[in-house]
């Protein structure tokens, strides 16, 4: 698994893709959380709290994520290695988790600068320092989990089609389905606080208010482990 790991992370900054990545994650957040003079202004809220980056970063990651893991099987399918790749002495498993790990590490380090507007808005607060630490880090911890949930989604996606711009579009679909899908339906039926928890953004509003409650957890762990387990029966029969 670690030299699958290594051969992809670092195949991300032998190319743009991780650059682009990076410095467009951080330039839609800073454009609208210090720049655009809008409802997620930091400078224009009041008081020192950075949740409208934690709402801003899903929509975002809705989009970035996909486009980091769409060639990572659709690339190998276009290019006829998959089949060199599994006669190498690593199993299915190794081979899934090695790409994992390594394009979640990437979301990682693109979330590291973003560390930096925690800091500032410490400095603004009145008393410096007037910021509920816990609370930012346990939504730090909800967007960390959300990643590895489209992250593994991304993954899936890459192994249904050759075609890197197929394997983004149903990334996109697949994640904004279970975002917000659940919530749109939920308001044709009468039990929708029921339906409204099959979807993410139920799970993610309740963690990202620093709430750690082991059912988030769990359920953002099993969509992660579901949607690998999806990709290694795919990888599978290829």
């Amino acid at each position: 698994m670690k030299t699958i790991f290594t051969k992809e992370f670092n195949s991300f900054f032998a190319s743009p893709i991780a650059y682009l990545v990076m410095g467009v994650f951080l330039l839609i957040n800073s454009l609208f959380l210090w720049v655009f003079q809008d409802d997620f202004n930091i400078l224009n809220a009041g008081f020192a709290d950075i949740r409208s980056f934690f709402y801003l970063a899903l929509w975002v990651f809705l989009f970035l994520i996909p486009a980091i893991t769409m060639k990572s099987f659709a690339d190998e399918l276009n290019h006829g290695t998959i089949e060199i790749l599994k006669t190498r002495p690593i199993s299915d498993w190794q081979i899934v988790l090695g790409k994992f790990w390594a394009s979640l590490l990437l979301v990682v380090v693109a979330l590291l600068p973003t560390l930096s507007y925690v800091f500032t808005v410490y400095l603004l607060g009145n008393p410096i320092g007037n910021i509920d630490l816990g609370s930012t880090f346990g939504s730090y911890m909800g967007l960390l989990l959300l990643a590895a949930s489209y992250t593994a989604i991304g993954l899936f996606t890459s192994t249904l089609s050759s075609n890197q711009i197929t394997a983004f579009l149903l990334g996109i679909f697949i994640t904004f389905l279970l975002f917000y899908g659940f919530d749109a339906i939920s308001n044709s039926f009468d039990q929708q606080l029921a339906i409204q928890k099959i979807g993410i953004n139920e799970h993610y509003k309740s963690i990202s208010r620093g709430v750690i409650d082991s059912r988030d957890l769990m359920y953002f762990v099993s969509v992660t482990v579901f949607f690998l387990f999806m990709t290694k029966n795919r990888l599978e029969n290829e």
